[in-house]
C-alpha cells in the first residue's frame, strides 16, 4: 500500500490549523499520516517537504526528512514554538555567531548575603548565600540541590526546592525581596 499526501490545492498555515484537507483533524489521523511517511519513497518525501515547507528540501537523509516532515505536520496541526522560545533561540543563535559558543545558563541568581528560608515537615531551614556557594546549618555547600537533599533525604532541584524557579515548590517561604534577587524566578511567599 502506497500513500502519498500530494495535493493540488495550496492551503495557508492558518487554513491548515483550522482543519484544512492536509492536516489531521484528530490525533489518530495525524498519527496515521506520520506513520505512513515511512512508506514513501525519497522523491515522495521531497515532494511532501515542498508542500509543507513551501521550499526545496535540503539534502538530508531519508530518516531526517521523515522526522522533519512529521514535525512540520504536528506544528501545523497543533502550533509551533511559543514566541518566547523563538526569541530565546534567536538570542542564542546571535550569541553563538558572535562568540563562537553559548554560555550555559546559570539559572536563577541571588546576591551573597541573601537568606533563603524553607519550611519542611514543620521545621524551618535557613540558607545563607555566600560568595562561593551556600551555608546551611553552619556547613558550606556548593549547591542548593545538595542542601535540599540534606534536608529531605531525596534528590531535589535546589532552586525549585527553595522557590527560585517559576514553578516553586509548595510550602516555600522566603525572606528574599526584589533587592535581594537578581534574574528571573524571584520567590514569593507561598
Amino acid at each position: 500500500m502506497e500513500t502519498t499526501f500530494v495535493h493540488t490545492d495550496r492551503e495557508t498555515p492558518s487554513q491548515l490549523r483550522a482543519g484544512g484537507s492536509t492536516t489531521a483533524t484528530s490525533q489518530p489521523e495525524l498519527s496515521r499520516k506520520i506513520a505512513a511517511l515511512s512508506d514513501l519513497t525519497a522523491q515522495q518525501l521531497r515532494t511532501e517537504w515542498r508542500r509543507l515547507y513551501r521550499c526545496q528540501s535540503p539534502r538530508l537523509s531519508r530518516d531526517l526528512l521523515i522526522r522533519n516532515i512529521a514535525y512540520r505536520m504536528q506544528e501545523l496541526a497543533y502550533g509551533g514554538l511559543s514566541k518566547a522560545t523563538q526569541r530565546r533561540f534567536i538570542a542564542l543563535t546571535k550569541e553563538l555567531q558572535k562568540s563562537g559558543s553559548i554560555a550555559s545558563d546559570p539559572g536563577p541568581r541571588v546576591r551573597p548575603g541573601s537568606r533563603l528560608v524553607r519550611e519542611w515537615r514543620g521545621r524551618t531551614h535557613t540558607v545563607v548565600v555566600a560568595e562561593d556557594g551556600f551555608e546551611y546549618a553552619g556547613k558550606p555547600y556548593s549547591s542548593l540541590s545538595k542542601i535540599a537533599q540534606a534536608i529531605t533525604g531525596a534528590h531535589w532541584s535546589g532552586p525549585r526546592f527553595f522557590g527560585l524557579n517559576r514553578s516553586k515548590a509548595p510550602g516555600v517561604q522566603s525572606e528574599l525581596n526584589a533587592s535581594d534577587a537578581v534574574g528571573e524566578g524571584e520567590p514569593g511567599n507561598g
